[in-house]
């Protein structure tokens, strides 16, 4: 994935993300925190903070960030900031000064829904900023279509079984992404990838191990033939 990006997510960019499905918001969310805080914990970089901005009216649907679960993904959770905001225009607006902040190392604008003030004009305006500070800015929108922006790249998100570790216990968090587009390369590409709390990088997923049983009369031929289960949610003939 950093070959097909360039060498990775850049800095002083910003990149969309986009939920697959309102019932990834979670994964959507998860896979957003780890970008953000593998951004943050670079060994070339010093420890700074993520702040995450959200519209009061959507606290409900959306859940509340929780220390513990920041702490589960790899993160430190002193270093979470929370913004809550009261409507869409005092999100962007958080969001562009936020992002004149150089000392963040992140910054996360959670959106739900059209956000027809996030135009394209408006996406403009964030990319300017980020440039000028250097800082990364991510755009986590959950139930929304896609539509033109500024951004360097746009990401959809799906949750993906994870391969359970030794004694049964939960597997790493695994993420099926797809790059929906990128400004100047390839974009349609696939990838399943866990993410490792401890490196705070993704790597490729290995295989869950879940099989599919083929019926016993079907004839050998059509079984030998069938389409072969390749990883990354994909089949090849």
């Amino acid at each position: 994935m950093d070959e097909a990006l360039g060498g990775g997510l850049g800095y002083g960019q910003v990149h969309e993300i986009y939920a697959a499905e309102p019932d990834d918001a979670s994964s959507t969310a998860g896979f957003a925190m780890a970008v953000a805080m593998g951004m943050c914990m670079r060994a070339d970089r010093p420890k700074q903070s993520v702040l995450w901005l959200r519209e009061r009216r959507w606290l409900k649907s959306a859940g509340f960030l929780q220390a513990n679960g920041w702490a589960e993904l790899g993160g430190a959770p002193e270093q979470g900031l929370v913004g809550v905001v009261p409507d869409t225009l005092s999100l962007l607006r958080a969001a562009a000064e936020a992002l004149h902040c150089g000392r963040l190392g992140a910054v996360v604008l959670e959106g739900w829904g059209k956000m027809p003030a996030l135009d394209l004009t408006a996406s403009r305006r964030l990319v300017l900023a980020a440039e000028k500070s250097g800082v990364p800015l991510l755009l986590l929108r959950i139930d929304a279509t896609p539509s033109a922006s500024a951004a360097r790249t746009r990401w959809q998100v799906a949750s993906a079984p994870s391969r359970a570790l030794p004694g049964h216990a939960p597997g790493l968090p695994t993420f099926d992404l797809t790059l929906l587009r990128q400004r100047s390369g390839p974009s349609g590409l696939h990838w399943r990838l866990e993410w490792d709390r401890d490196r705070h990088n993704f790597r490729e997923a290995p295989l869950s191990g879940a099989v599919v049983s083929v019926p016993l009369d079907r004839p050998l031929a059509d079984q030998e033939n069938a389409p072969q289960w390749t990883g990354g949610g994909r089949h090849a003939a």
